[in-house]
């Protein structure tokens, strides 16, 4: 038990005395807020993927659903470089049909471009005939 505490006292004070990070940070993350109701749009699937230059065609890196608040925190590692062109893919349609709504928008694409380290944030405002997007912080 001694050696325990001894190596558990050993790490916290490591890692406060030397900065080592604990919490993995995220590069992109996104919300959809339903303006219909004022509310947060949770479990809506948001596919992103990254444009390639080289082969004009777009790669799938990641896909996530949004929790309770409406929200995906944790689109690429910030560990990476993450610098390119990028899309996310809003699949609002089952969102709508699982309230029973008709829309107008089976999917809303979202397109941007990452050019530095900075935290980029891209929420969506959504309702059954329409949407906006703008960057965020």
């Amino acid at each position: 038990m001694k050696n325990f505490i001894f190596a558990f006292i050993f790490a916290m004070i490591s890692t406060t005395a030397f900065g080592q990070k604990t919490e993995k940070t995220y590069q992109l993350s996104s919300h959809i807020l339903d303006v219909s109701k004022g509310m947060p749009a949770p479990g809506v699937t948001i596919q992103l993927e990254k444009y390639s230059n080289q082969t004009k065609m777009w790669t799938v890196v990641d896909k996530k659903v949004t929790d309770k608040n409406g929200r995906v925190g944790d689109f690429l590692s910030s560990e990476n470089s993450n610098l390119g062109i990028y899309k996310l893919t809003y699949f609002t349609s089952p969102y709508f049909k699982s309230m029973n709504t008709e829309s107008f928008y089976p999917w809303v694409e979202v397109v941007f471009e990452i050019t530095n380290k900075d935290h980029y944030h891209v929420p969506i405002t959504l309702s059954a005939y329409g949407y906006s997007t703008y960057r965020g912080n």
